[in-house]
This record gives C-alpha cells, sequence and structure tokens, in this order.
C-alpha cells in the first residue's frame, strides 16, 4: 500500500512520444496502461491534429500537440521516464522526435517504430530498456526474423550487448536480458491471444510506469513482462482468447499492481 502522505509527483511522470497521423491509438494505449500502472502523471506528446480529441476520451492523460523538436524538449524536460516509439512512424516527425528525445539523460523505454529507426542510426546506451517483437529485432540485428526465432536466447544477449541497457524480446517466453547484470530471465505468462494489435503498446506504457516509480531498469522490464502477460492470462481466461483486445488488459493490469 501506498503511505498516507504520498501525492503523485512521489510516483514519477511518463511521457509517451508518438501517435503520428493515423496512428494515435498507439500511444494513447501506453498512455493509459503507464496510468493503470501507477505513474502519478502521463503526459502524451503527439501530433497536433490528435490532442483535442484523445483528451476528450482520457482526460487524466496530458495531450501536447508536438510538431517540431522545440515543442518537445520542455516536456522532455518535466518527465522522470520517457515511452517512445508507439504509432511513431518513420517519417520526418518521426525522426526528428526521436532524435530529440535521444538528447536527454532521462531513462528511456524504445518500441515500435523506435527501435526500427535506431535500426538505422544504432547507438549504445545504458539507461534504456528495448522491447523489440522477432522482426524489430531482427532488423536491430541484421539478420531475419527467422534467425532470430532459432535462437532467442542468444538474439536476446546480443541485443543487450549490441545496444546496451536491457533488452526484452517479445514472444511465447519473452526473454528480458540485461548488458550491465549479464542476466536473462524468462517469462512465462502470456498467451496466444495476445497476437493482436496494439499489445506492444500497452506493455511499452506498463515498463515506463514501474519504472518511472523508482524499479531499476532490469527489474521494470521483468516486472513489467509478466505483469502484461498476466493480465493478458486473466482477460483470456475471463472471455476467450479469440478477440483479446489490448483494452482489455488495463482493468487486470490495475489488479496486478495492487496485490
Amino acid at each position: 500500500p501506498r503511505q498516507r502522505s504520498a501525492h503523485k509527483g512521489h510516483f514519477g511522470h511518463v511521457l509517451v512520444v508518438g501517435g503520428d497521423l493515423g496512428m494515435a491509438g498507439a500511444a494513447r494505449l501506453a498512455g493509459e496502461a503507464a496510468a493503470r500502472c501507477g505513474a502519478g502523471l502521463t503526459s502524451i506528446a503527439t501530433r497536433a491534429v490528435h490532442a483535442g480529441l484523445q483528451a476528450a476520451v482520457r482526460p487524466e492523460l496530458m495531450f501536447r500537440g508536438v510538431e517540431t523538436p522545440e515543442e518537445l524538449e520542455p516536456l522532455l524536460d518535466r518527465a522522470t521516464v520517457i515511452a517512445i516509439g508507439p504509432g511513431l512512424g518513420r517519417d520526418h516527425w518521426g525522426r526528428a522526435m526521436l532524435r530529440t528525445a535521444l538528447t536527454t539523460d532521462k531513462p528511456l523505454v524504445i518500441d515500435a517504430d523506435g527501435l526500427n529507426l535506431l535500426a538505422i542510426e544504432p547507438l549504445f546506451r545504458e539507461n534504456w530498456i528495448l522491447t523489440p517483437h522477432p522482426g524489430e529485432a531482427a532488423r536491430l540485428l541484421k539478420m531475419t526474423p527467422a534467425q532470430v526465432e532459432s535462437d532467442r536466447l542468444t538474439a536476446v544477449e546480443d541485443l543487450a550487448l549490441r545496444y546496451g541497457g536491457v533488452a526484452a524480446l517479445k514472444g511465447a517466453g519473452s526473454l528480458i536480458a540485461s548488458r550491465e547484470e549479464g542476466r536473462v530471465a524468462l517469462c512465462a505468462t502470456g498467451n496466444p491471444g495476445m497476437a493482436s494489435g496494439g499489445m506492444g503498446d500497452v506493455l511499452t506504457g506498463v515498463i515506463a510506469a514501474l519504472l518511472a516509480q523508482g524499479l531499476p531498469p532490469f527489474a521494470a522490464a521483468k516486472a513489467g513482462v509478466y505483469l502484461h502477460g498476466l493480465a493478458g492470462d486473466q482477460a483470456a481466461q475471463a472471455h476467450g482468447e479469440r478477440g483479446l483486445l489490448a483494452t482489455d488488459l488495463l482493468p487486470f493490469l490495475r489488479r496486478g499492481v495492487n496485490p
């Protein structure tokens, strides 16, 4: 339980950067997941055309219309953790947002098109968590998805060694590797119903929220992957695997962080 004297500033501020034109939902999913997992504040930097409508649907999230690096910079300064990639896109806007986010020394969680752009301009950094699926991992490692899947353990270890920080290779039996700790963890939660759009965006928000609340990167990634899979299992048990949506996980995530 939280201390009675706690306030929202004690639980971190997650900034989600993403939601290019036509992909606003991805950033919102990450933001909602972060809020449901206990982040004190959650902001979403997205294309200006999306901000007003999204704020009307989920008023607890702070949506900021951002079109230039100069508009993003003050939001980065106020954040505890930056989650970038959900719905980011790979055009000029997405590239500009990622390059600007990488100028900060704040912890980062990078997913989706953030990873695809990173594969084009590789960097090494210790205070980030990368969350690729096999296709994204293949681009980061310059190999095929089949090669990644044929030896997932080596792939996740190589990701952590090559890029630094923590890598979480998603899939059946997600693997989480820490370069600093020299360890790999296996997650047993999750089910095939989670093979649907938006699930990775939710995971990004979960991990970012745990990181913002003070968990070290390896612990935040392990706990986030576990809780995400557990919420998926509970949602599937309640309603079945077919037709499982990313938003179906949100109430179960809230239960998971309140044992």
